[in-house]
């Protein structure tokens, strides 16, 4: 199924404010940016030249991802998804 390009940002939205919910539950702060012309980011201060995680579809899941390869990406609804991305910048 495709989503329209609207859904599709919504979709991301939702997931990144719920990323950075369970940041903020781990002691983190973070900031979803909402470009006019991109698509949304979370943006993780405390990385060293800031750290910011996408969110995407693959075969129907949605990942976050930052940087590239396959050791760069987490399921977004993985329980521990957010301690993986803290985990990053340590």
């Amino acid at each position: 199924m495709r989503m329209r390009p609207g859904r599709r940002t919504h979709q991301q939205y939702i997931h990144l404010v719920r990323l950075a919910w369970d940041l903020r539950e781990l002691g983190y702060g973070s900031a979803v940016a909402l470009p006019c012309d991109g698509e949304p980011a979370l943006v993780f201060p405390p990385a060293t030249d800031h750290l910011t995680v996408r969110v995407s579809t693959h075969d129907g899941d949605w990942f976050f991802t930052w940087g590239r390869g396959p050791g760069r990406r987490v399921r977004a609804l993985d329980t521990g998804a957010a301690r993986r991305i803290a985990g990053v910048t340590r």
